[in-house]
């Protein structure tokens, strides 16, 4: 079943309020308010697709709201759709200035105004879809860099709000020159394909994400993932890897393909630079390749202990 849509409607007039909403709620799940405050609260909170937004409000106008949306990484990508009694050129267009996608006249018409809603909902989906795609690793079907980057900056913007665990993860496939040296790159192609699948298989839970960071690097992201979980997760990638039992004739540490994991798990805070924690779990990473590969070196941020984490 397609999940349906949600429209965010602000209008300070109730009677304004119910006619959309009666226009719109056999399509849409829509969310009413009254003021231009309650729209930058409850839009920032996520999963709006669509916001109409009447100009003319008593604490802000639609384009000062709009403004505001528009300043707000969380919130400049939902298409805004102005509703107006005024018949004002100058009006339209500063509209379009501010960021608004369209202009639909009072009074509402409920065809009109369904139609207008349609088209750009269409729009936004198929741009989002366009965004994904752009987001994924063609060789192996999971996020790529950009992806990553993309959700590594939401989920630490949530973390710091609501002061929740976050967890990272840096891998490196052990000794992967020479696997591609002995057995060749589409046998390589196909080595990491696999891995990126074993780690879609621990990266489950709604925000989790697995994506290919580079070559022959993964990154992996576990919000609400506290120290002693990571840990658990942790070991649990280690034993995927090792399942595939891959052969590896060039590795200096195994029969079979395995991989190093620098990991770090931490409250994130505002006097905390994400570069930083990304950088001090890339270093990680190389303390684990230093201290033999086939293993992973974790810090619990909150209680500076470092573990280093193998098979048996």
């Amino acid at each position: 079943m397609v999940q349906r849509s949600t429209v965010l409607v602000a209008d300070d007039q109730p009677a304004n309020l119910l006619l959309v909403a009666s226009a719109l709620k056999s399509e849409y799940e829509v969310i009413a308010v009254a003021s231009g405050a309650e729209l930058l609260e409850r839009a920032a909170g996520g999963d709006i697709d669509l916001i109409l937004l009447d100009v003319e409000m008593p604490d802000l106008d639609g384009f000062e709201v709009c403004r505001r949306l528009k300043a707000d990484t969380r919130t400049a990508p939902i298409p805004i759709i102005f509703l107006t009694a005024r018949d004002a050129s100058a009006d339209e267009a500063l509209g379009f200035d501010v960021g608004g996608v369209d202009y639909i006249a009072k009074p509402i018409r409920p065809a009109i105004i369904r139609a207008r809603v349609r088209t750009h909902i269409e729009l936004k989906r198929a741009r989002d879809l366009l965004e994904r795609l752009a987001s994924i690793d063609a060789l192996t079907g999971i996020a790529n860099r950009r992806g990553f980057d993309s959700a590594i900056d939401l989920e630490w913007r949530r973390a710091i709000r609501g002061r929740r665990w976050l967890s990272l993860a840096i891998v490196d496939v052990d000794d992967f020159k020479q696997f591609n040296d002995a057995l060749g790159h589409l046998k390589g192609d196909e080595c990491l394909g696999q891995i990126a699948k074993s780690f879609n298989r621990i990266t489950r839970r709604s925000g989790e994400l697995a994506a290919r960071y580079g070559g022959e690097e993964f990154a992996l992201m576990f919000p609400e993932l506290d120290a002693p979980l990571m840990q658990q997760v942790m070991t649990s990638l280690l034993e995927g890897v090792k399942a595939l039992e891959i052969p590896h004739p060039g590795s200096r540490v195994s029969s079979v393909i395995t991989v190093s994991v620098g990991a770090i798990s931490l409250l994130p805070s505002r006097d905390q630079s994400m570069l930083e924690v990304l950088e001090a779990t890339d270093r990680l990473l190389y303390q684990a390749k230093e201290g033999g590969r086939n293993r992973c070196v974790h810090m619990d941020v909150a209680t500076e202990r470092k573990s280093t984490i193998t098979l048996s």
